[in-house]
């Protein structure tokens, strides 16, 4: 490898359970997530979905602060692909508070509007033309504030499948975070992504998968949060990502960014969050032996 990777890992509520999505389970406090990642070793974080951490700016800076955790930037799902609908205000207001933390990196979403994760979605050339100059225009805002915006392909938004992920990279600039679970759900190979496009990454979201559960998402047999439940996320080096080979492609090509540590879960009780920190720490374990 050409860099440490211990100093490029961070973690994400997710691992945790925490989600913007309805019905996702219970929801543990910023206090009981950020103690587990500082214990862990952890030292930065996304924030979280909206509503996770403070809201304002300062507030939410100095929350993280308080952890001793860099703030790394976040996700956000925002609707691109609608002409009736501005994502600007939600995104220059998330903007403001990456600036005031220090982030770096606002991922975005092509949210499609419905309020879940649960249904497939395609785009029109219309609904295209709108999608590409909106990330653009985000692509730019942000580049102004000195923070990289990336499109993530996401199970169940308007850039999910293989075909969607290759037009997102033949028809625009944008650099995309490399969630290799979601990737790998939507029907495209995230290792022969890497061996393709290792310079459109511009963060990754590492996550391993079990194949089977994720076919019968792919094809539309299965529910996302019900294969969430599951068991389709694992522990790192668990699942059939090939995550070692996509890291290790990813450092000999010079990538320098974050890698999240991301096992989506859903927690029935509090009680399960150990087992969720401890699937983190298995995570990690892996990672630092590559």
């Amino acid at each position: 490898m050409t860099t440490n990777i211990a100093d490029q890992l961070a973690a994400a509520p997710i691992s945790w359970g925490v989600c913007e999505a309805p019905d996702w389970g219970v929801q543990l406090s910023p206090e009981r997530v950020l103690a587990d990642m500082r214990e862990l070793g952890i030292k930065a974080t996304e924030f979280g979905p909206l509503g996770f951490l403070p809201a304002e700016p300062g507030p939410r800076a100095e929350y993280l602060a308080g952890y001793g955790m860099k703030a790394i930037g976040g996700f956000l799902p925002v609707v691109l692909h609608d002409a009736s609908v501005d994502p600007m205000p939600l995104v220059d207001a998330e903007l403001e508070a990456f600036v005031a933390a220090g982030a770096s990196v606002l991922v975005l979403a092509a949210d499609a509007g419905t309020g879940d994760y649960e249904a497939h979605h395609e785009m029109d050339e219309a609904q295209w033309g709108t999608f590409a100059a909106n990330l653009q225009q985000i692509v730019d805002r942000a580049a102004a504030c000195g923070i990289l915006a990336v499109l993530h392909p996401h199970v169940g938004t308007m850039i999910e499948s293989a075909a969607a992920v290759i037009r997102l990279l033949e028809t625009t600039t944008a650099q995309i975070c490399l969630d290799t679970g979601h990737l790998l759900v939507g029907g495209t190979n995230p290792l022969q992504l890497v061996r393709k496009h290792a310079d459109r990454v511009g963060i990754a979201h590492l996550k391993d998968v079990r194949s089977e559960v994720a076919a019968q998402v792919e094809a539309g047999d299965l529910g996302f949060v019900q294969a969430v439940k599951q068991g389709m996320f694992v522990p790192l080096g668990q699942g059939d990502c090939e995550i070692g080979e996509i890291v290790n492609l990813l450092q000999s090509s010079g990538y320098a960014g974050w890698y999240v540590m991301e096992q989506d879960a859903v927690l029935d009780s509090a009680a399960e969050a150990d087992a969720a920190k401890g699937n983190v720490r298995a995570s990690i374990d892996f990672l630092l032996a590559l």
